[in-house]
């Protein structure tokens, strides 16, 4: 449904304003008289008074006409009667302010009895709404106008982020407090600010992801749309918060969950308000011009990704340290501060005195004081040139008006051309300034230049728009219902193995006994030697001594037999085929359900030393073959798996599809929160799962066979 009559309604009612501007009803109310030019607004308190010259009404019934939207801000008893009240005024739209006094499933039952009447709900326990392009301002707070919009579940955050921004000459165009989403959540809220004209960049702060999948799909669309989206959120939740039970478990981490969705959608995870904000900043300025820079970010010369290639970024600062600074600020961060090719350097110390150089970073050493207007040669030179992506200029620029005033039209002057030039050039150009809120950086940010403060903020504020993609992301694939298959009973070795195989994972020869004869039979008719002995029903075996690899005769079975038994106690045993092969590679593969986003796939480095590697990939499931390659090649050791120093290449399809076969089995059985195999082994002839085991929703870690 619309929210248009959340944003733009023709008309508001605030339930519970105050003429106290201690109260949030005061300024509820005020912000809504704000825009009483575009809106009908009527002010409601049973007990009368007045603001601003509009009088309050006793109740909703007493407003002459249907308030579209209802703001709702009297104690939690009243809540469900003023929005009774305000559905039988004809109202579409309700913001419930109120906090506290609800329980979950009376706020669900009134926001069903919204949703019945055609209408939508906002909170409660939210901040309010603002959209500074429709003048409608029902929240506390003062909110600058600009173009980001922001959904939050944070209200004191948005705060925070508000003063960042208007620091920085940026605002809101949107705002919305998400509060406890019993109707509209984040996804309805992002995908209102993907559609909206005046928003350029989307920002949001979410704890509670609810529906990721839907979430994930909406950050696709708005990378389609053109609208860069940056999130921040928590490193906790109640999966993260669980102990892991298996080795998946404890490589998966919630937070690793949604940096691999925002990675697939396009979106840019921030760490922090301000590193939002500072990013926002120079999206929101140069953020077409960053979309349009030439950054190849894939070589499948050879079969494999190769890295992006850094963003390539050149230094003008007034002196040799700023310079210097500026340029390991930007190369800590990943980018790159290249030598100048010679034309460039000639361009650039055409306007420079004395030995000064054209290197990178360019040291002005004066020029700048010299002439004002060489700080725009030579940002025009090195825009224009094209050897870099982007230019920093660092130091003094924008201050000059400040000690000599009558510098001041010739400095804003300077600001228009340097706006210019970048535009011009098509390519980003980027202030730091010990200036602060000059005429010149006012002129600088009218033409689309982000001004920082702080270097660290424009480095950190490049990098991860560096990160942004090139090619348009593919929403998360639709979950296939679950098969009609029988469950899975148990997550133990034997079971988890029938399922897999079935869905066409390879596994050795084995038989599965309980005495040493059994043992000693089941390696004389099925594998032969050598051979593998594990013990079942044990967590971690190989700590536990419940494994034995490369058994070469029946005595030496026998032997490993006793021994295990004795010091596992364990009642049932797996007798495998050895599997060896030459320049073979052991990787874990695993799948774990996530509670807001679901089966979530992981491969690594694997085998007893996964979790001292933790190189990992992660993905929703389930997964196409090109995807699970994706995954493989983006290892930091997927050298490994393509040839590393002369060893022969694997089967890298044949590893994708064993992949693909585990999260097709995960995503057909819900029933199971974890599924893994470890090690799979990968070679040239194909891709063999050693072991396997599963943990069922509710249940403790069951019992699995020792890795080797």
């Amino acid at each position: 449904m619309s929210l248009d009559a959340l944003f733009d309604p023709r008309s508001v009612a605030v339930v519970g304003a105050s003429a106290n501007p201690a109260k949030w009803g005061y300024w509820l109310a005020s912000g809504a008289l704000a825009g009483r030019r575009r809106r009908t607004v009527h002010l409601v308190n049973q007990r009368g008074g007045a603001l601003d010259g509009v009088p309050f009404l006793p109740d909703l019934g007493a407003v002459p006409t249907p308030p579209e939207h209802v703001v709702v801000a009297v104690p939690p008893p009243q809540v469900r009667s003023v929005v009774v009240d305000g559905l039988a005024a004809g109202a579409r739209c309700f913001t419930v302010i109120t906090s506290g006094g609800s329980d979950p499933a009376e706020e669900r039952e009134l926001a069903a009895l919204v949703t019945a009447h055609g209408g939508r709900l906002l909170g409660p326990n939210c901040m309010g709404v603002v959209d500074t392009t429709t003048e409608l301002r029902l929240s506390w707070g003062d909110f600058p106008a600009g173009s980001v919009g922001l959904v939050s579940q944070s209200g004191s955050l948005a705060l925070e982020i508000g003063r960042l921004l208007a620091r920085a000459g940026q605002g809101f165009s949107r705002f919305v407090s998400l509060g406890n989403q019993r109707d509209i959540d984040a996804a309805d809220a992002l995908d209102a600010l993907i559609g909206h004209e005046g928003t350029r960049v989307v920002a949001a702060y979410i704890e509670d992801f609810r529906d990721g999948r839907r979430l994930a799909r909406t950050l696709t669309a708005a990378y389609a749309a053109g609208k860069p989206v940056l999130l921040l959120t928590l490193g906790r939740s109640a999966a993260s918060g669980r102990a892991a039970a298996s080795h998946t478990g404890a490589l998966v981490s919630a937070r690793a969950v949604v940096a691999a969705v925002c990675r697939d959608a396009g979106a840019l995870l921030t760490e922090s308000a301000g590193e939002l904000a500072d990013t926002a900043v120079l999206l929101a300025a140069a953020g077409e011009r960053i979309g349009r820079l030439p950054i190849p970010r894939t070589d499948r010369a050879g079969g494999r990704p190769a890295p992006p290639r850094p963003l390539r970024v050149s230094v003008v600062g007034d002196s040799g340290g700023q310079g210097a600074l500026a340029a390991d600020a930007l190369v800590s961060r990943g980018l790159d501060v290249p030598v100048l090719d010679e034309p460039t350097r000639i361009a650039v110390a055409a306007h420079l005195a004395g030995r000064a150089g054209g290197g990178n970073p360019v040291d002005l050493a004066g020029a700048g004081e010299a002439d004002l207007r060489n700080y725009a040669r030579i940002a025009r030179a090195l825009l224009e040139a094209g050897d870099t992506d982007a230019t920093v200029l660092t130091g003094y620029f924008g201050d000059y008006a400040t000690a000599n005033p009558a510098q001041a039209g010739l400095e804003c002057g300077v600001a228009r051309e340097l706006g210019e030039a970048a535009r011009k050039a098509g390519r980003v150009l980027v202030v730091h300034t010990m200036a602060r809120d000059t005429p010149a950086l006012a002129v600088l940010r009218e033409h689309g230049v982000p001004v920082y403060e702080r270097i660290e903020q424009a480095a950190t504020a490049l990098a991860h728009a560096a990160r942004l993609p090139c090619t348009p992301p593919q929403p998360p694939a639709a979950l296939p219902r679950r098969s009609p298959g029988r469950r899975v009973a148990d997550g133990a070795y034997e079971s988890v193995r029938e399922l897999l195989a079935a869905h066409g994972l390879a596994f050795p020869v084995a038989e599965f006994v309980t005495t040493a004869d059994g043992a000693a039979d089941a390696a004389r008719r099925r594998t032969g030697y050598p051979l593998a002995l594990k013990a079942m029903g044990l967590a971690h075996k190989s700590e536990a001594g419940g494994v034995a690899l490369g058994i070469a005769d029946e005595a030496a079975l026998r032997a490993a037999f006793a021994r295990m038994g004795a010091a596992t106690g364990a009642t049932r045993y797996a007798v495998e085929r050895m599997a060896v092969h030459p320049y073979s590679v052991e990787l874990i593969a695993g799948v774990r359900y996530d509670p807001a986003f679901g089966p979530v796939v992981m491969v690594g480095l694997g085998g007893v030393t996964a979790e001292l590697h933790a190189d990992t990939a992660l993905a929703l499931a389930p997964l196409t073959p090109g995807r699970a390659r994706e995954l493989l090649l983006s290892l930091r050791h997927a050298a490994l798996l393509t040839g590393w120093r002369g060893a022969q290449p694997v089967d890298l399809d044949a590893a994708a599809d064993a992949l693909c076969a585990l999260a097709r089995a995960a995503v057909e059985h819900p029933e199971l929160a974890e599924l893994e195999v470890n090690p799979l082994l990968v070679h040239s002839g194909g891709a063999l799962a050693l072991d396997a085991h599963g943990v069922l929703r509710g249940r403790q870690v069951y019992g699995r066979s020792a890795v080797r």
